[in-house]
Parts: structure tokens; sequence; C-alpha cells
């Protein structure tokens, strides 16, 4: 199956599905002499993994990764970094009378559509399980990051019509996101946002929202001016997660209602720099890093999997009544934060990569 593997020089390959052994990842192109370890990859990987309060699907997986290749006596070699995570708490029984019967919101329809098969457990291929992988690769992707002042935080920002203040992204710390588990950094909406949650979760339904993610340190000049910019670079790894329907950046869907003269950000010396008085133009300007904070948004659908009757079809056509079992997010906004981070992660350090490529070290 093509499209599994993501990025050009920090280059990301996963396999697995979501009720088989495991998931194993591959990360070729890591220079060689970052210092890592299991307890690098750790962190993120905590505030990804189910069952960490009544917000999200209460399946129990430790999701402790095993390095097995990559890293010679605590730092990176040069060569692919292989990475496995092994599944230990699958319900695959919970899926059999689905077997036949297509989800709405799911994927089932347009797998057998391509494939002529599917593999009916959990979502298979599909899975947001699958995004562990892309979690731990970003851990890398972020470590390498820091060393050049490059820092990737998310957060979310609404949960249904719920909305947060955030006068200052750039401004916004890891502390006040973690302080709640909506990852909310206004207190007050997130009180309101896990209020929400609780109440579509008691009536066996389920909810959307935004996350917002911020990247500050990124200096002038990555990204490529054609196909591969890095606005669309990003889009395209944030869009590959699973549930993402949509994806701005700087001022997003507002431009359409703006005019030239109140869009353009005027070029101003700052801080011994040329840098942008504002940043509506979100950090990239003609596909290339302007040197202000990268700010985008991303919508992520409610869960399709919800405990209540829906219509749907069988395989053969047939009119149906479905009802999906198993454990499953209420809202995957809290989940989702870090990897959108992550995504963000490995497209900033890919075109790191490639503009030391074209540019020598500087």
């Amino acid at each position: 199956m093509a499209g599994n593997s993501f990025g050009t020089l920090f280059r990301v390959t996963t396999s697995g599905v979501s009720h088989g052994p495991g998931y194993l990842v591959i990360i070729d192109g890591c220079p060689p002499g970052l210092p890592l370890s299991v307890d690098d990859l750790l962190p993120d990987l905590q505030r990804r993994r189910p069952g960490q309060s009544s917000l999200v699907t209460q399946r129990d997986e430790a999701d402790l990764p095993e390095i097995w290749s990559g890293v010679f006596e605590g730092v990176t070699d040069g060569t692919p970094i292989g990475i496995l995570f092994r599944n230990s708490d699958q319900r695959s029984r919970d899926y059999d009378d689905i077997r036949d019967k297509y989800r709405p919101g799911h994927a089932d329809f347009t797998f057998d559509a391509k494939y002529g098969l599917r593999d009916y457990r959990g979502g298979g291929r599909s899975s947001a399980r699958e995004s562990i992988a892309r979690v731990a690769a970003g851990a890398i992707a972020k470590k390498l990051l820091s060393r050049l002042g490059v820092r990737v935080l998310g957060y979310v920002v609404q949960v249904g019509p719920i909305r947060a203040e955030i006068p200052d992204p750039t401004a916004v710390t890891l502390d006040q996101v973690e302080s709640n588990p909506v990852r909310c950094p206004d207190a007050a909406a997130a009180a309101r946002m896990i209020d929400l949650i609780e109440q579509v979760r008691k009536e066996r339904d389920s909810i959307g929202g935004v996350c917002e993610l911020v990247a500050t340190g990124v200096p002038a000049g990555w990204g490529e001016p054609v196909f591969d910019k890095l606005k669309a670079d990003l889009a395209k790894g944030l869009l590959s997660l699973p549930a993402v329907t949509a994806f701005e950046y700087g001022a997003g869907f507002a431009v359409a209602q703006a005019r030239g003269s109140q869009n353009n950000d005027p070029f101003v010396r700052k801080d011994g720099r040329i840098g942008t008085e504002t940043n509506r133009h979100g950090g990239m300007l003609g596909g290339i890093s302007s040197g202000e904070p990268i700010l985008l948004r991303v919508a992520v659908k409610p869960t399709s999997s919800i405990p209540q009757p829906q219509r749907t079809v069988t395989r053969s056509g047939e009119p149906t009544e479905i009802v999906t079992r198993g454990r499953h997010d209420p809202c995957l906004l809290p989940r989702f934060v870090v990897m959108g981070e992550a995504m963000v992660a490995l497209v900033l350090v890919d075109h790191y990569l490639r503009w030391k490529a074209q540019c020598g070290p500087g």
C-alpha cells in the first residue's frame, strides 16, 4: 500500500493496524550525534495515550516504545531509527457484528472500494492509533528543532460552540496547556469544554472542535516556492491525520472578507532583523518562512464511532442499522493536540534539513 511514508530528507514510514500485534515506525535521515533514549519519547507518548482521563477512550495501552535501531551508546548513529510499539488491549470481538456493515463517517466503504477487502477490527490501517508512530517520530523532530531554538506547541481553542480567548498564541506555555484534561490554556473556557464533553458522552454522542498550533523561533528562509511550499507540506501533514477536515494558517478564511490594504503586513525592523508589524500571513510568504511565528489551525470532526443506532447498509447494499461498540473518545481534541504538534515538527525539521542542504551551514 503506497502512501505510508512522509517527508523528503527526514522521512518517516509507519506500519501496523489498531488490532494487530503493534506498530512500527522507521525514521530515516535523522542526523548522527543526537542524544536519544526512550525517556525522550515518553512525555509526548503519555500525552497521546488512551485512558488518561474520562474525556478520552478508556483503552488501556502502556504505549512503551522499544528502540530497535539507529541509536548507539545513547546517541543517534545516522542510520534508520526503528521503534516498535506492542498492542496489548485489543478487543476485536467488539467489532464482530460490523464485519459486513459500513460505519457512517468511517473509511469502511472506501477501503472496500479501493482494496476489495478491509480489516474491520477497529479502524484497521486508518485507525487513529497509527498516530502513536508519528508522535514518537515527532518527539525526535522536536528535540532536533529545540537545538535550533524552535518550539512547537498546540492547544485546544474550540470544542463545539465554546471558543477560548487566546490573546497571544506565542505566549501560551506547555504548563498552561497541560493544566487541564481538555488541554485548553483558557481555564474558564476549558471548564465549559469539559462539561460539554461529559454531556455528549452521557448522551452517547461525540463533539468536534479546533486545535491551534504555534511554531516559534523558525527563521526566515525555510520552505520551497512552488509545489513544496512550507504551508502546503504543513497542510498535507495535518490533513493526513485522522478526523482533520479543514486547515488554515494566519488569518485563514477571514482574508476572504478583507481588503489588501487591511490584510498586508507592513515590514519593519525589529530586534536587529527585518520582520512584520502584524502577522496575518501566519509566518509564511510565498511558501517560505518569514521569521514570524507560524500559526496554524485545524478543524477536527466529532468521533465517528458513537454508541447509538445509525442507519447504514451492508456490503451488499442492504439497508440496516448499526451500533458501534468499543471504547472511543467522546471528543478527539484532548489527545489530538500532541498529534498535531508531531506533524508540524516533522515538516519543519524536514524543511530545515532541505534548507541546510541547499544553503550550507549558514
